[in-house]
């Protein structure tokens, strides 16, 4: 299973990344996003309603104190992964990655603000899909589909009410 973990979310400044973070975990086979940082209830009713809506078996939760999160995880013999331009290349590490959390839970922490050290030191990777600046939507996105080897991207979400019926143009769906 993996978990995002979405830390230093501010109010009325990353509402937009933070959604998308969530969107991204869900559509690319995250089980679940823990936010940390401030609350916003809106993100949390939004991610939740997608789930209602297109479904999935995606958990949103909220959790202040993200550093415990960390911790626990660490305790009860998850892997963690940090996704940060300032660690080792993703081709480099995603098979040992793969390999390290085939039985095991895998937390991938996402930041917002600067990230404090102490996150680098306890995670088990600290990975980058480029070292240089860029989103960390797109590198979430390109780690969760290099995990899961591009398998998620044809999997079908249950229990939705709303599906997309592929077209060659225009829209198309179908309520279920």
């Amino acid at each position: 299973m993996i978990t995002v973990l979405r830390i230093g979310h501010r109010l009325g400044r990353d509402s937009r990344i933070t959604t998308h973070c969530g969107l991204v975990s869900r559509a690319f086979g995250a089980s679940k996003i823990i936010l940390s940082g401030d609350y916003d209830k809106k993100i949390v009713d939004s991610l939740c309603g997608v789930r209602e809506q297109w479904g999935g078996d995606f958990e949103v939760e909220y959790d202040k104190q993200f550093m415990k999160i960390i911790k626990n995880f660490k305790k009860d013999g998850g892997i963690v992964v940090h996704l940060t331009m300032y660690g080792m290349n993703l081709p480099d590490k995603i098979g040992d990655i793969r390999k390290d959390g085939k039985d095991k839970d895998v937390l991938v922490i996402v930041g917002s603000q600067k990230v404090p050290g102490e996150v680098y030191q306890l995670s088990d990777y600290n990975v980058a899909v480029g070292n240089t600046p860029h989103s960390e939507i797109s590198a979430l996105a390109i780690f969760l589909d290099r995990f899961f080897e591009g398998r998620q991207i044809e999997k079908k979400m249950k229990k939705g009410k709303i599906s997309i019926i592929p077209q060659e143009k225009g829209k198309k769906t179908v309520e279920e």
